[in-house]
């Protein structure tokens, strides 16, 4: 309690009794003039005890600390919060979720796609709590990195995913770079079936187009295909349609209903990307505005346990961040 309140307070509450004595012995007056010192001792006293009562009962919070606050997360328990952005992220992010919020009655957490552009945006504008990006916010045309946090809480593979009948297994680096270029039209060329291919795109917004475009095909753009933002979605329509190829996370190819193509003899596998052997692979990022706190901070936490890394991280087909054996930075440098 500031200095100057405490004196005032103290010299109230002593003021009341004085005031107490001097009606009692005015109190003999009697007539007009009892009636108005009786007024007038009644509003002083009312002042003066609410003042004593309000002012000077300790600007304490409840937690002891005075002249602060309770001691409140931004989102605790019981609270909730939004992740957006990345589809190729998503199926960790839910399941995740769904494991956290079993064990903390209370807590929500709510996880949507859109793709890590839309990821990106969201957190930075403070729509979301969590962004999650499968590039680096510094990729990202008009973010302002500085203003975001990184959590790398995982590392996803990328591959080129194709229907089963298209008859091939592996593909050179350029001969990838020249179906999604439009050069190769048919899967004969590259000793497969002889049927047409279709090429299954992303929108610009997704994570997962700008990873396979850095390390897939060296920077340059695909020929005009179909255009798809889910993942989900993707692999259904490469599973529908004959010919069809396009790209999806390790987590997504089950080697059924899609399958994942050999890069210049390496297969798509964890391992692989581990040492960099297998190029087109990307940290999974779930980025905030600021420091976390709260149920954002304990979620993300949650994320980085062993419980997570080495159990969900791993069962889905993505690779535990401790794995990798080497290192990339934003601008593409692996060491």
């Amino acid at each position: 309690m500031h200095p100057e309140i405490s004196t005032f307070c103290v010299q109230s509450i002593d003021v009341i009794p004085k005031l107490h004595a001097e009606f009692v012995l005015r109190n003999r007056l009697g007539g007009s003039t009892l009636f108005l010192i009786k007024k007038t001792f009644i509003l002083m006293l009312a002042i003066l005890t609410t003042l004593a009562v309000s002012g000077c009962g300790g600007n304490e919070a409840p937690g002891g600390a005075e002249g602060t606050a309770p001691n409140q997360p931004e989102q605790g328990a019981g609270g909730s919060i939004l992740i957006s952005g990345s589809t190729a992220l998503q199926p960790l992010v839910e399941q995740a979720a769904d494991v956290y919020m079993s064990s903390h009655a209370g807590s929500t957490i709510q996880v949507q796609g859109g793709g890590s552009g839309t990821g990106l945006s969201q957190v930075a504008e403070g729509t979301v709590q969590i962004g999650n990006s499968d590039i680096f916010a510094e990729e990202k045309e008009g973010i302002d990195a500085s203003q975001l946090v990184d959590h790398k809480v995982a590392v996803v593979g990328i591959a080129a995913a194709v229907n089963p009948n298209v008859g091939v297994d592996n593909l050179t680096s350029q001969q990838l770079i020249d179906i999604f270029t439009g050069k190769i039209t048919n899967w004969k060329d590259v000793g497969g079936a002889d049927v047409k291919v279709t090429l299954v795109n992303r929108p610009k917004s997704s994570g997962t187009r700008a990873t396979f475009i850095q390390f897939g095909l060296k920077g340059q753009e695909e020929a005009e295909g179909v255009t798809q933002d889910s993942s989900g979605t993707v692999r259904k329509i490469i599973n529908e349609t004959p010919g069809a190829i396009g790209y999806l996370a390790f987590s997504y190819i089950d080697g059924q209903t899609v399958k994942g193509i050999s890069l210049d003899g390496e297969a798509p596998t964890a391992e692989n990307v581990t040492n960099n052997k297998y190029p087109i692979w990307a940290y999974e990022h779930m980025y905030t505005k600021g420091e976390p706190t709260g149920l954002t901070k304990d979620f993300i936490d949650f994320m980085m346990t062993e419980e997570i890394q080495q159990g969900i991280v791993s069962q889905l087909g993505y690779i535990p961040v401790t794995s990798m054996k080497v290192q990339r930075d934003a601008a593409g440098n692996v060491k």
